[in-house]
């Protein structure tokens, strides 16, 4: 779905990406709007660097096009709607430079506009790798919706830059004002993070998992994934097995080291997440394995893949949608051989075995307990 943006540097349409018409949900919002406005009433200098942190589908970096901005996201799907974004525009995709939040960011910044995450801990490894870029000139905004900015959010703009103000709220969103400070002590990036696997998840246990900041549960192990880790398939030689959406990549590693004969693909639009899983992966195993950055199982030849692990997503930042799950199970079935079955994990509620039966004709319960369910799902034949 496309919907126009007005901005003091004109209207733009824009959209999400992938685009589904579906998908009811704006590519944009009042926190993107609050930024921009603010920046024409008081006249900040878009010239040197500028650098956008955070842009959630590329509004930010379409609206300042002209000022050839810098973007860094953890969202390789941000990356595909900033891209798509642009061209709508009228703008060439060279206009904005796209990094990835493990891009060495740029040495000097001399604008920069944090779009706060939903992930503290994100915001926190974003902050202290752009902290040596920044000088006493520089000038910093942050944007969020109120709910989206709490009183750790300003602690980590002032504990890591200077200074931190916010503004007064607007449809809901607020902007934070930092003054930063050169000569200020910063405390060293704690993130990657790594931890030691509780002794009752089977072939995983105690083993080492890294993970980098903004990746789900990044300090310690979530309960899904510990239920899941305890009723995974038994291994059956030398599969093509894919971690869906792998996070820190624990469920293919322990799939890896329960069928060293496999080979292991892991998945995740998140360029944290697929650090995070090749980091767990080289702690712990040692067979064939691929990490990937991708919008699901594009790229993968269909009926190319024996099993594929998911535990779907079921928000877009601030906002709930299925949408994400439903074309991870549609990649999942075209991908599979026929006899080839997805395993999904899920919180109850979410009456994923109706989807399942609408796309596979089947789904069996696993394992379930009074929060999650295991579902397995068989691809019968290549047509159905």
């Amino acid at each position: 779905m496309t919907d126009r943006m007005t901005t003091p540097w004109g209207d733009h349409q824009l959209a999400r990406f992938p685009e589904d018409p579906r998908d009811r949900l704006r590519a944009w919002d009042a926190a993107d709007t609050y930024l921009l406005r603010h920046l024409a009433a008081s006249e900040v200098p878009l010239t040197g660097s500028v650098v956008i942190a955070g842009d959630r589908w590329g509004a930010l970096a379409t609206a300042l096009s002209a000022a050839r901005p810098t973007q860094i996201t953890d969202s390789h799907l941000t990356q595909q709607a900033t891209r798509a974004n642009l061209a709508r525009a009228g703008a060439d995709e060279s206009a904005v430079r796209l990094l990835t939040t493990q891009d060495p960011p740029p040495e000097r910044i001399d604008v920069l506009l944090v779009r706060v995450p939903k992930s503290l801990a994100l915001l926190e490894d974003q902050l202290s790798r752009l902290a040596p870029a920044v000088h006493e000139g520089t000038v910093v905004v942050g944007t969020g919706m109120v709910k989206e900015i709490h009183t750790s959010t300003l602690q980590l703009f002032e504990r890591i830059l200077g200074p931190t103000r916010t503004s007064p709220a607007e449809k809901k969103a607020r902007l934070i004002f930092c003054t930063p400070l050169t000569g200020i002590a910063r405390e060293a990036n704690p993130w990657p993070y790594s931890y030691r696997l509780p002794d009752d998840i089977g072939i995983v246990s105690g083993r080492t998992v890294v993970n980098h900041a903004g990746v789900f549960c990044a300090d310690r192990l979530d309960i899904g994934t510990r239920f899941f880790l305890r009723h995974l398939p038994r291994s059956r030689g030398g599969e093509r097995i894919v971690d869906l959406g792998c996070g820190n990549g624990v469920v293919g590693t322990a799939m890896a080291l329960a069928n060293p004969e496999a080979e292991v693909l892991f998945v995740d639009e998140s360029f944290q997440a697929v650090a995070s899983a090749e980091a767990t992966y080289r702690a712990n195993a040692d067979g064939a394995a691929e990490f990937r950055v991708a919008d699901g199982l594009t790229g993968v030849p269909a009926g190319s893949v024996d099993l594929v692990l998911n535990n779907p997503p079921f928000h877009s930042h601030q906002a709930t949608t299925d949408t994400t799950a439903w074309r991870m199970f549609s990649d999942a079935r075209t991908a599979l051989r026929p006899g080839g079955e997805l395993w999904v994990i899920g919180n109850r509620h979410l009456g994923y075995h109706l989807k399942l039966r609408r796309l596979f004709g089947n789904s069996e319960l696993v394992a379930g307990d009074a929060k999650f369910v295991i579902l397995r799902a068989v691809k019968k034949d290549v047509k159905g």
